[in-house]
């Protein structure tokens, strides 16, 4: 692979995790979560973004020093668990890929004025567009990196205009007001949770780029895909505290849009829209070449027809979506759902970052392998804890 072509797989691996954890959901639990504890959510941003590169670096490293997707990875660790892992992660992924087509839907239909079911078929034929291409690998990663800084520049346009408390918001970054573990449970698992943790790596992984000779541009790659996630987070989050600290009122049937709205008037309301359905399609897109990735190596018809399965995936969460709708309340509790699959899926993998037999010459550093720890310690606690106020 030459160097340019290997660049661009490395950033594109990057904008894949990034736009596919920049979903409808993002959108709305960001928003609803600024305007429950306004400034402080700066805090829950900055010990997510700590959390999720802890978490991302020791999965794309482990996963592509040793060759393996991460089912496979699994199996060769204790017999069965791959099948387990593939199984919780593709559950979830259609579970997120219903909400994102939901997205689709609902972005479209502002900018188009078309109903949102419509839409979101509209949209379906767009997503399966892409993985039908001839080199489909590099189509998702043009598509995903245009609609990921044309996200960025709209919401950063509708943060300027609202005019947001900074000195407020760097304060309580730093000193919190209040705290709210569920908004950090759900910020993590919509960001590296479920399938999103492994995205940027599988991507990779199909790429051929693995080896100890890549392993600072996997680390790099990593990182990126975090600090993009955390711009759009950041930038999101002060367009929302803007717009409420300025007095504004936002709907709860859709909060998100209500912020682009307040901010900017009609112009916004479009804005919006244009985000809301870039959002959801590079998470559709992204949903389903990673959850189908973790079925490909367990039988070789999912290898050899990975397509049809990619597109048999898109199909059913858009049949689902269009059939039963798509609550805001869905879009805020998927993220909390896939922060439950994290602790489980990284233990995974620090166990077997241990295992001389599977990592070759890679020796995983210590102190990846105790953050990682912690990370799961603490992801377990919190998941138990939000799991005990949801049954309270």
């Amino acid at each position: 692979m030459t160097k340019i072509k290997t660049s661009s797989a490395i950033l594109g691996a990057a904008f894949l995790m990034a736009t596919s954890a920049i979903g409808p959901g993002f959108l709305t639990q960001t928003t609803v979560f600024t305007e429950k504890i306004l400034a402080s959510f700066g805090f829950v941003i900055l010990i997510s973004i700590i959390i999720d590169i802890g978490a991302q670096l020791s999965i794309w490293r482990v996963l592509t020093m040793s060759g393996m997707r991460a089912q496979d990875l699994a199996n060769k660790l204790f017999p069965g668990l791959g099948y387990l892992l593939a199984a919780l992660i593709v559950f979830g992924g259609l579970v997120f890929n219903m909400a994102n087509m939901g997205g689709c839907g609902l972005g479209m239909r502002v900018i188009t004025g078309m109903s949102t079911e419509v839409s979101a078929i509209v949209s379906c034929a767009v997503a399966l567009v892409i993985f039908w291409m001839k080199e489909f690998g590099r189509a998702l990663d043009t598509f995903t990196k245009v609609l990921g800084v044309i996200m960025i520049l709209l919401t950063l346009y509708i943060a300027i205009s609202s005019n947001p408390p900074l000195v407020q918001a760097i304060s309580n970054t730093f000193l919190p007001a209040q705290l709210d573990v569920l908004a950090i449970v759900t910020l993590v698992g919509g960001t590296v949770g479920g399938y999103i943790s492994f995205a940027g790596a599988h991507r990779l992984l199909d790429a051929g780029i693995s080896g100890r000779e890549n392993l600072p541009q996997v680390s790099k790659s990593a990182v990126s895909g975090i600090v993009i996630t955390g711009v759009m987070r950041i930038v999101l989050f002060l367009a929302v505290l803007g717009v409420v600290m300025g007095g504004g009122v936002l709907t709860k049937e859709n909060p998100a849009a209500s912020v682009f709205q307040l901010a900017a008037g009609d112009i916004g309301y479009k804005f919006f829209g244009v985000v809301m359905w870039s959002a959801a399609i590079t998470s559709v897109v992204g949903c389903a070449y990673t959850s189908v990735s973790f079925m490909r190596s367990l039988h070789p018809f999912i290898e050899k027809f990975q397509r049809a399965f990619i597109t048999g995936f898109i199909l059913i969460s858009t049949f689902v979506f269009v059939w039963v709708g798509n609550p805001v309340q869905l879009l805020v509790s998927a993220g909390a759902i896939n922060g439950l699959i994290l602790p489980i899926a990284l233990a995974m993998i620090l166990l077997a970052s241990r295992q001389t037999k599977l990592m070759r010459v890679y020796k995983h550093p210590i102190w990846m392998q105790v953050f990682g720890w912690i990370v799961v310690v603490a992801m377990s606690a919190m998941s138990f804890m939000t799991i005990v106020k949801w049954i309270a």
